[in-house]
């Protein structure tokens, strides 16, 4: 089979722990490169398992043997890597968000389409089995017609750190780090883009960042309320409601963290609250994300996560953060 060369720019903690093991894993990729501009590119590179390293990002989008580019930078900065790598000839799997405005998610677009690159937003949880079943019980109408979706994000940060994540002048905020999975997973289950967004929030004194936000999306024939936090304790779940039952999967965005197997479940109750379903699905959403792109790009076929639903995801961000000012 065909291998895809990977380089990664940065050696961030999300690459070490979830991507480079994912590459490893996966039966069409390799990991060729890592760059580093802290002088730490080499001793990276020998803990990875990289073949080569670069001192610099440019040198690392100047080599000939780097096919495609995985960026989990800063958010603020994902916008002029994505565009830099595909006027260098990569593709790119760049982290969620792409970038942190719908102005620049156009201009990301527009760059693809000129050099021909394919790019593509690395929301990972979407690769996950557990939600194509979801959507197959929906389909199935398991739980009668769809109602309501919610959907959760959050965990504990230490605000007094200097985490990136507290920084606004690099895309800091609960929204774009993880209420970004509650809107994507929204749209993506109930299928629809939202009609009218309402939002709120409370952003911390000093740095003008979201500590938490909860937003109200009206779909066509659904409402969906999602809502993610630094200041609570750890949440990655959604719950879909009809009119027969509901859908819960309290797992959603990290099955890695479900304390019985590491693995997504997916629990079906009735309309009076009893179980009726209860399944597990294992599978890496790592490795399920960088295959799937990769093999597009060993066919050359477009991702089914495509630049329009990111471009859209970012449009219904936005349209919190703009209510969240009306307040």
């Amino acid at each position: 089979m065909q291998q895809i060369k990977w380089g990664i720019l940065s050696t961030a903690g999300i690459a070490r722990k979830q991507m480079v093991p994912a590459i490893k894993e996966a039966g069409n990729t390799m990991l060729h490169a890592v760059a580093s501009e802290s002088g730490k590119a080499a001793d990276t590179a020998a803990e990875w398992g990289a073949s080569v390293h670069h001192d610099s990002y440019e040198a690392l989008l100047n080599d000939p043997d780097v096919d495609a580019v995985y960026i989990p930078l800063p958010n603020a900065l994902h916008k002029e890597w994505v565009i830099k790598a595909m006027h260098h000839g990569k593709h790119v799997l760049v982290e969620k968000p792409a970038a942190v405005t719908s102005d620049d998610i156009r201009e990301i677009r527009e760059a693809g389409k000129e050099t021909g690159m394919t790019w593509m937003e690395g929301f990972m949880y979407q690769f996950h089995p557990q939600h194509s079943y979801v959507k197959e019980l929906i389909e199935k109408g398991t739980v009668g017609a769809v109602q309501k979706m919610r959907a959760t994000f959050s965990f504990p940060l230490d605000l007094t750190s200097s985490n990136i994540r507290l920084d606004s002048s690099l895309g800091g905020g609960s929204l774009y780090d993880v209420g970004c999975y509650c809107v994507h997973a929204c749209r993506h289950i109930i299928g629809q883009e939202p009609e009218a967004v309402v939002g709120t929030g409370r952003k911390q004194s000093g740095t003008g960042v979201d500590i938490s936000t909860s937003a109200l999306l009206t779909f066509q024939d659904i409402d969906a309320v999602i809502d993610c936090s630094f200041n609570e304790s750890s949440l990655n779940r959604y719950e879909v409601s009809g009119t027969k039952g509901r859908i819960e999967v309290p797992f959603a965005f990290r099955p890695d963290q479900n304390p019985d197997n590491g693995e997504g479940l997916v629990i079906v109750r009735d309309e009076n609250g009893r179980e009726t379903e209860r399944k597990t699905f294992a599978g890496n959403q790592f490795t399920l994300q960088i295959e799937h792109f990769s093999q597009c790009l060993i066919d050359g076929t477009q991702p089914v996560y495509t630049p329009e639903s990111t471009h859209n995801n970012m449009k219904v961000i936005e349209a919190v953060y703009a209510s969240q000012e009306q307040i």
